[in-house]
Formats: structure tokens, sequence, C-alpha cells
């Protein structure tokens, strides 16, 4: 059991007043908060090693670039790739996405299809849409159900030997329906696609094992994960890395340059051009220290609890009706309430000191399915109580008193 009180006192934010109220954050699938331990790590980075990295061969710029190396081994570590230079430094999820996009504009040729699927972040979905605009390449789309989930019977029916990419949240960031990605892999990989798996509301709740989901790619943000905002991490297989040709031009992520010819460095340097966000590199790796200390298997325990007390107490209020009601869930609720709008519930709430998200929660397709302009989602970390979703709640309940 953890000690949730212990642990709260790891995060200071957590302590701070809203409105007057003891705040109660509930919108950790935008962003998490941070422990003591990450925010004193970046003034560390600052105060003691602050240099450029892989350029200098003074002191402080060898001791940067071997923090900032040993943290891309302890993210390969931690997501069990093969290699660590099939972990690239990115500013988050959106820039691990376009970077393989980009890449497969030399690939795709008309007649190819990409399939997504209907519970996309706009992240993994209008990256691709420009690139089959730009390469004749066909979009099409996993539908879902009225419980939010992946239809598989439609998936399978749309692979084809045309199929070159499927791309797919490995958690949706609107519902928290977990999605079957182990099996969407298999197929996808049976007909020679390849497979990009969104994993920036993943990674908060569970540790990925690439090599185990046999995923081509894999990218996440830090800062979701009680990491640095502007962190984010590319894992891809070394055949594909390969493959595909550079994001970005510039310092770093060259050989040779001459005016006649320019030569790439090896990975992961190639994708990895300028001078990188170093402090927030670095403290990935200690923000991933602190989560495998807490242990994945607890936290999993934890928001398991909060998200089937949730459920159950929401469902308590006349006329709630909870979007994503599928099996298998991350610790989100997304829900309104009949004839009233989740903004006017949400700005209410806000006054008692709740933190929830409301609208389309960059997911607009999730949206028009069910015909309404979006929802208020509440999404809870390790760090969250059960204490806290009473008062949730309770300031819903009085929120609906009010607007009725």
């Amino acid at each position: 059991m953890l000690d949730i009180q212990k642990i709260r006192a790891d995060f200071p934010i957590l302590s701070e007043k809203v409105n007057g109220k003891p705040l109660v954050y509930f919108d950790n699938g935008a962003t998490s908060q941070k422990p003591q331990i990450v925010i004193d790590a970046i003034a560390t980075y600052y105060q003691e090693i602050n240099a450029n990295i892989h350029r200098g061969v003074h002191t402080l710029s060898q001791l940067a670039t071997d923090a900032y190396e040993i943290s891309r081994v302890k993210i390969q570590h931690h997501i069990n790739a093969k290699f660590s230079h099939e972990v690239l430094f990115t500013s988050g999820t959106t820039h691990g996405i376009n970077l393989v996009t980009n890449g497969f504009a030399s690939i795709l040729k008309p007649g190819d299809e990409v399939i997504v699927s209907s519970l996309e972040h706009h992240s993994n979905i209008v990256p691709w849409q420009m690139l089959c605009e730009k390469t004749g390449a066909t979009l099409k789309v996993i539908p879902m159900d009225e419980n939010g989930e992946l239809i598989m019977n439609a998936f399978d029916a749309l692979l084809s030997e045309k199929t070159k990419v499927v791309t797919v949240n490995h958690i949706s960031n609107a519902l928290g329906i977990i999605n079957p990605i182990k099996y969407m892999i298999e197929k996808a990989h049976a007909v020679g696609a390849a497979v990009l798996i969104d994993g920036a509301q993943a990674v908060p709740h569970l540790k990925p094992d690439v090599q185990d989901l046999d995923c081509d790619f894999y990218a996440f943000s830090g800062h979701k994960m009680c990491g640095p905002t502007g962190t984010g991490i590319l894992y891809g297989k070394e055949e594909w890395l390969n493959k595909l040709p550079p994001y970005q031009g510039g310092g770093e992520m060259i050989k040779e340059v001459t005016f006649e010819k320019t030569t790439y460095a090896d990975l992961p340097h190639k994708f990895e051009a300028g001078t990188p966000n170093i402090a927030g590199g670095i403290v990935l790796g200690t923000a991933v220290d602190y989560l495998n200390h807490i242990g994945f298997h607890n936290i999993q325990k934890q928001e398991e609890k909060l998200l089937e007390h949730a459920t159950k107490r929401l469902l308590e209020i006349e006329g709630l009706k909870i979007y994503g009601t599928g099996k298998n869930k991350a610790s989100v609720v997304s829900f309104n309430i009949d004839g009233i709008h989740p903004y006017d519930i949400g700005s209410i709430i806000d006054k008692l000191g709740i933190a929830v998200r409301t609208g389309h929660h960059c997911a607009q397709p999730i949206m028009n399915f069910f015909c309404i302009p979006g929802t208020i989602r509440a999404s809870f970390s390790f760090y969250n109580t059960i204490e806290e979703i009473d008062i949730m709640v309770e300031a819903v309940k009085k929120a609906k008193t009010m607007l009725s």
C-alpha cells in the first residue's frame, strides 16, 4: 500500500490553495504535477553543470554530456529498448510523431494507405493528413462503438497490402480507453505495415515494453509523467531509424559538411539537430527514476481504486453520463450532465479549487461521434485521493443545482 500523504508531500503544488480552497488537481491528462526531486534537479543542472553537450572537451561539457546520455540509457531500460540509440530525445509526443511522418514522406506513394483510429488526439491525426496530402496516400479510419472501444473486425477489414502505416494511441486521452495495441501491431505487421504508438497518455500509468509490443515507433511526452515540459521521447527500431531521412538539418546531426555534400551522423544524433533541451532531457531521467521508485504496480493499484470510486460516485448524480465505458480503462472519467454545457460545470467547480479539463480535449472526432460539444474530464494520478474525488462529486452536484 502506498503512503499517499507521504507521496503528496513530494509535490509542493498540492498544498497550494486555488480561489481560497485547497487545490484538487484532476487535470493530470493534460500535464502531471512535479515532485520536488524533479524541481530540484532542474536547478542543480543550471547551478552546477550547465554547458552545451557533445561538443566540448572542457569538464562541464563532459559532465553535462554524461548526465544527458545516462538519462537516455535510463529511458532505454525503462521502455526495454534494445539499444540506447533507438531512444531519441524530442520536445514531446507531437514532435516525435511529426518526425516520423516527415520521414515517411520519402517512402509513401499514391495508392498507399495509412490507418489511424477514431480515438486519436489531433496530434496523431493532423500530421498523417498532411503526409497523405503530400504523398497522395489515403487515410483510413478505424471506427469506434458506443463504449468508446475500437471495432476490431473493422480494423481487420481495413488491413491490406496497401497498408503501409498503422498508428493508434495506447490510451485515449479523451476517454481513458486502453487499446489492444499488441493485437493491432501483430495484425499490421502481418501485412507488412509499420506501427507507431502514441503513448502520451500511457506512460504515466504503465511501463511500455517496446520489444514485447514489437512496435516500430513509440512516442511519448515527459511532462505527463512528472517530468519537465518540453521533453519527450521517440523510440524507433534501429532498422526504421536508419531508413528514415533526418527531420531537421543543423549542428550535431552531421558527420561531415562541405558545400558539395553533407553526410549525417549515426543514430541517435542524426535526428537530434541543434542544442537540445539539455536540462529537460537529464531531468526526464530523474522523473523516470521517481516513478520507478514508487512502482508502477503500486501506481496502477491506486489509480484503479480512484477510477472505481469516481465512476460509482459520479453515477449517483441524476442525468450524468460517462463517455468511454469500455472494460479496459486508465484513470480517466469523461462525463456530461443533461442540459448543461461542460464549460459551465468546469468554471463553477474551479471556483471551489477543483481543476478538471472541459472541451473536446483535442479529440474532436470523438465528440462528433457522440454528438456533443465536449466533456468534463477528470483525470487522476497516483497522488490523488478518494477524499478529493468526494469533494469533486459534491462540487459537481452543487454546480448542477446552480445551473438547473
